[in-house]
């Protein structure tokens, strides 16, 4: 026995002496791990592929809808109830006591694409004339004043595929536009890698384009995913998402490719001492202006949350890269520079990607983990500025508010250490949600930050602040003021993946782009100054109504007007048209005070009863002597849908019809005691403006279908079993009708004044896009038909939505865990290996719940040496009994630990 302690022991600190010197291996400076030259082709500007005929449209949104994979497969390894604070952010408080400062709403707003998938990889870029707009599958050029100069183009008219995950920057330097994508198997394209387009010229529509690819992307490397594309002085740098292998980070040959040059190179690296284990977001230091510093000294960062394993204290890891572009065996990046910073909590849910909630649907990622885009660097006279940021929870352990955690690094010179200049936690009034920021700093110093905003009663929106240069340091000073409101929650968890924010080269404005709901998934441009209002300023924000749908001949348009000056305003004229025709004129008598928003309806109605026409509404206001005419204006184009029929219940909707019907993320019930139709007694009600996506693909197009009655046992007079019949239909061919091929549930209640499950199978063929879904329940035991979907019936009720069918072609086998052998090993100091043994091989969710049923652990797990293992810390952890849970969807393995 004592041989055997004996012989652990020695094994125990040989173990730990090969890890030290295995760390400190890690830790040294290290070379290239491989290079190459890059593939090149020419590409013609978008001009003239239109000339001749090889232009590549972007997909309409009713064409492809892709669902995204999570960009954080594999998570970082949470410890539960590890890393401090363990209370509130101590940096918030400071930001809630600053007294804020307004500053001008936007000068202009502009939807950039609604053709987006599930998230929609928001991004763009300005430059003198120009701003390019790109999203999942698509990019698309707009003039400065938001106009489109192109019609929107698929990124396969640049790189011949279009995976996604687009990044747009432009280089001020050289003046010249940059366009990059992922590309990888799985997606549809050729090789794991990336493709970039460098404009040719100055202008991006005439301007044909230099594409470089890497040829091998180095033997055994991983997908790369998450990737960002940063400009240095001597290279272009990107970064990605992968754990290890050969490289982490690539530096391209920035000189040759401005040029067009077929010899241009690549230099892949790892980031030595990266410690954590689970997603990657490091940055390179981003250029923004035309002054670059001298060559070489490229900084990476990335941030280190000590509730992860293996991080000791929460700080941010620097690392210096040197190229030599003649001989790869003289570059070099450095050992990482740990920098501590005041403690924050990273942390969501234990890791998972459901995190905040919204009035409605599921809660969504707040994108923990990650170094938003961009960190954006700057030249200045006397020192150097960077900044960037990334999500907290604010609120600490056992609460939750996403606050921003943002930092301005400075150095004295180029290639000097960087220090914290100042570091500060955002937190959005009235106890809203702040995350997927992206942030910048201009000519003069002053800092502006998008980011997106939403709680548990507002639906998302889109938000700005900042600080002028010389402000008290930590805090932004500038008020919150408002890009875009959503109209309608997000039917996924996914959101975003990132936004991003650059600076005009030629006013130093701020341009953020982001997505929003309005009603479905789009990206917005919000541009932005830091300028105080003027005294006299006032516009039309939004067009409130109508909206698509049924329209007709009396119509009223009713717009939000926001006074933007310093003056309380009265009188205020305003008018609209319609697709260009003449003005009609009125005026809103009341006092609108300094940055409020009154609303108004025009008394002149419109014609709109033309079915299957686009109007274009123009409101404008017209107040004379107004100082800013940029934000007097907004446009708006609704749909006349095609007319539906309205079945009328002729004896009122008594208990009958549809108490409460959900799909997906429709829920719809009036609180009221009667049938849902919040108090008509003609039993309809459409809520075609409540929308879900319902998947058509093989294995995953059967959906729970949940629904009530109220005429059951307690009802008077009594209803019972299979008196309340339950239709359902999706008018597939968008003709205002439903056919008998459309009838897709055909039952009834079997379980009256309970919520109920029905199945309802989308046909694998069925169109893409949005559709109407018609539900109706009503009295059976009469002479009434319940399949006919437009005959009058006595009680009862019928309901239409609005469902988009989306295909995810899943191509994974269905999961079983059959004779699986699950296992629980206790170690000593509280901790535990978890594992799965299974003939099933792709990723599984690992999942730890305490007694309460809150999440403190998520991950994705890989199959490795032919089982599923994970190793759990619960040192840190709360006495109690905790669950384990490794699976997939509702089917998983369980299992409990006690931790004393």
């Amino acid at each position: 026995m004592r041989q055997k302690l004996l012989w652990f022991f020695l094994f125990t600190i040989c173990m730990s002496f090969n890890s030290i010197i295995a760390q400190s291996a890690e830790n040294q400076s290290q070379k290239p791990t491989w290079s190459q030259t890059l593939n090149y082709r020419y590409v013609p500007s978008i001009e003239q592929q239109v000339k001749d005929g090889t232009f590549i449209p972007a997909d309409p949104i009713s064409d492809k809808k892709m669902v995204g994979k999570d960009k954080r497969w594999h998570g970082n390894k949470v410890v539960p109830g590890k890393g401090l604070p363990q209370g509130p952010d101590p940096l918030a408080n400071m930001q809630r006591s600053v007294e804020t400062s307004p500053v001008r709403a936007p000068s202009l707003t502009f939807e950039t694409s609604a053709a987006v998938g599930t998230p929609s990889d928001p991004t763009g870029a300005v430059g003198p004339n120009h701003y390019i707009a790109s999203w999942n599958t698509g990019w698309r050029i707009f003039n400065k004043d938001g106009t489109p100069a192109t019609s929107p183009a698929s990124l396969a008219s640049l790189f011949g595929t279009a995976p996604g995950d687009p990044v747009v920057l432009y280089d001020e330097d050289v003046d010249r536009f940059i366009i990059m994508q992922f590309d990888g198997p799985q997606v549809g394209g050729s090789t794991n890698g990336f493709h970039i387009a460098i404009a040719q010229g100055s202008n991006p529509v005439t301007s044909g384009w230099h594409v470089y690819s890497p040829s091998d992307f180095g033997t055994g490397n991983g997908f790369p995913d998450y990737q960002k594309i940063s400009i240095w002085s001597d290279a272009y740098y990107i970064t990605a998402n992968i754990s290890g292998g050969n490289g982490q980070l690539w530096a391209l040959e920035r000189d040759k490719m401005i040029n067009g040059d077929a010899t241009a190179s690549i230099q892949a690296f790892n980031l030595p001492g990266i410690v954590t284990n689970g997603f990657y977001s490091p940055q390179v230091f981003n250029i923004s202006g035309g002054a670059h510093p001298a060559a070489g000294n490229a900084t990476i960062v990335y941030q280190q949350d000590d509730a992860w394993a293996g991080v000791a204290t929460d700080h941010l890891k620097l690392w210096t890269l040197n190229i030599d572009w003649n001989n790869s065996g003289n570059s070099s990046i450095s050992a990482p520079t740990q920098i501590n910073v005041t403690p924050f909590t990273g942390v969501f849910d234990g890791g998972s990607f459901s995190n905040l909630s919204q009035p409605s649907g599921p809660d969504i990622d707040a994108m923990q983990a990650t170094v938003m885009n961009q960190a954006q660097f700057r030249k200045f006279g006397t020192h150097n500025s960077v900044v960037f940021n990334f999500v907290v929870n604010a609120a600490g352990i056992g609460g939750e508010l996403a606050g921003v955690r943002w930092y301005e690094m400075r150095q004295t010179a180029d290639g000097q250490a960087w220090t914290i200049f100042q570091e500060g936690t955002y937190t959005a009034p009235d106890g809203r949600h702040a995350f997927a920021a992206s942030m910048g700093m201009n000519a003069d110093g002053n800092i502006g930050m998008g980011y997106t905003s939403l709680s548990n009663t507002e639906s998302i929106s889109l938000r700005y602040t900042g600080r002028f240069d010389g402000d008290p340091a930590g805090v932004m000073t500038a008020t919150e003021e408002l890009i875009a409101q959503s109209t309608a929650d997000n039917p996924a968890n996914r959101y975003a993946d990132y936004s991003h924010l650059t600076i005009d080269p030629t006013d130093g404005s701020f341009w953020f782009v982001s997505e929003y709901f309005n009603p479905s998934r789009r990206d917005i441009v919000g541009v932005f100054t830091l300028t105080p209002p003027t005294p006299n300023d006032a516009g039309v924000t939004s067009i409130d109504a109508p909206d698509t749908g049924v329209l007709g001949a009396g119509e009223q348009i009713t717009v939000s007007i926001r006074n933007f000056g310093s003056n309380d305003l009265s009188n205020i004229p305003v008018s609209y048209t319609i697709n260009g025709g003449a003005a009609v004129n009125e005026t809103y008598t009341g006092t609108i005070t300094a940055g409020a928003t009154e609303t108004y309806t025009f008394t002149q109605t419109v014609d709109m009863s033309t079915t299957n026409t686009v109007y274009e509404i123009f409101a404008t206001t017209n107040l004379a002597g107004d100082s800013d005419t940029s934000n007097d204006s907004v446009t708006k184009q609704v749909l006349n849908v095609a007319t539906v029929c309205e079945p009328t219940a002729t004896q009122g909707c008594n208990v009958d019809g549809i108490k409460r019907f959900i799909l997906g993320t429709i829920d719809a019930d009036d609180g009221g005691v009667g049938c849902n139709t919040s108090g008509s007694v003609d039993g309809y009600a459409d809520r075609r403006d409540m929308i879900t996506d319902l998947d058509r693909a093989a294995g995953s197009n059967s959906h729970l279908l949940q629904a009530q009655t109220l005429w059951g046992p307690n009802a008077d007079p009594p209803g019972a079993p299979g008196n309340e019949g339950f239709a359902v239909w999706i008018d597939f061919d968008d003709s205002g009708t439903f056919e008998a091929s459309e009838l897709l549930i055909n039952s009834s209640f079997q379980n009256p004044e309970n919520l109920e499950d029905f199945t309802l199978n989308i046909p694998v063929d069925a169109p893409l896009g949005a559709h109407t879904l018609r539900a109706k329940g009503i009295d059976v035991t009469g002479i009434d038909v319940l399949t006919n979907p437009c005959a009058n019936f006595a009680y009862g009720e019928v309901q239409d939505y609005t469902v988009n069918i989306v295909d995810t072609d899943l191509s994974v086998n269905d999961f079983t865990l059959d004779a699986a052998e699950f296992s629980i090993i206790t170690l000593p100091n509280d901790q535990y290996e978890i594992i799965l043994k299974t003939s099933y091989d792709q990723d599984l969710t690992f999942n730890v719940y305490n007694v309460l049923g809150q999440q403190v652990v998520f991950n994705n797990i890989s199959k490795e040496n032919g089982e599923y293992r994970y190793e759990l810390d619960m040192s840190y952890a709360a006495t109690g009994v905790y669950v384990v849970k490794v699976g997939k969807g509702d089917v998983f393995e369980t299992g409990k630990i006690i931790v004393d």
